[in-house]
């Protein structure tokens, strides 16, 4: 049968060395950090016996971009970033629930992003209690570098997440700061959804999270391994 709308491409990240991730699905972690958690107004986990569940949320894969400018959303006068680690998924799990010990093999590699939310529309819809889809899932909402293998990335733990805006250190924390690590979150993740090859998970972000405006510039970094430069633009007419 004919398509009725031209089928939609999917959305591919470049991967350092040659090639190309086509991305299927986007999940975020919230508050997986304690000092980002804070900052929120949130309590923080003082041991891993009170970690309770991780705090999951979804992107469209269409808001992933890789351009080197984002134009300031529509409808707010907040727009935040919050940098994160980018784990990429490079087969499926097995049916069931995934033993985090099995967790690591899934991942093909990493890149670094920016969950960029509307902080006002947020705060808004927590106040009255409604989700705050519209907050986190706009349009180029998830801008991510290019992808390494994680091979060639090695242990995270030792490695330090930064953002820099104009120049100025943001955000930064070392990776053995993530309250669930990434074979923790994707065992999580596999209770609730079926993990497949092409799924982004963005892992959570640290304090510092603050406001951009049109002409901000901005460098994530995951050490000297990974780097994502974007330039904030003024909104689209």
């Amino acid at each position: 049968m004919r398509d009725v709308v031209p089928a939609i491409e999917p959305v591919r990240l470049p991967v350092r060395g040659g090639g190309v991730f086509p991305v299927r699905r986007v999940y975020c972690v919230g508050r997986n950090f304690a000092d980002h958690a804070r900052e929120m107004g949130a309590q923080a986990p003082t041991s891993k016996a009170a970690r309770g569940t991780p705090v999951f949320f979804a992107k469209p894969a269409d808001a992933v971009v890789t351009a080197a400018a984002v134009p300031y959303p529509t409808a707010t006068q907040d727009l935040h970033h919050e940098v994160e680690l980018v784990v990429a998924l490079g087969a499926d799990a097995p049916p069931g629930e995934l033993a985090v010990d099995a967790a690591q093999a899934l991942v093909f590699g990493y890149t670094v992003g920016l969950d960029l939310t509307r902080r006002d529309l947020q705060a808004a819809a927590k106040a009255k209690g409604l989700p705050w889809d519209v907050a986190k899932g706009f349009d180029a909402s998830a801008p991510v570098g290019e992808l390494v293998p994680a091979e060639d990335v090695g242990p995270l733990a030792p490695r330090t997440l930064s953002l820099e805006v104009n120049g100025e250190r943001r955000q930064a924390s070392t990776l053995d700061q993530l309250i669930w690590d990434v074979p923790e979150i994707l065992h999580e993740l596999s209770k609730l959804f079926a993990l497949r090859a092409g799924d982004l998970v963005f892992m959570g972000t640290p304090a510092g999270v603050a406001a951009l405006q049109p002409g901000d510039r901005c460098v994530a970094r995951l050490d000297d391994v990974i780097e994502l430069h974007l330039e904030i633009t003024p909104p689209s007419l």
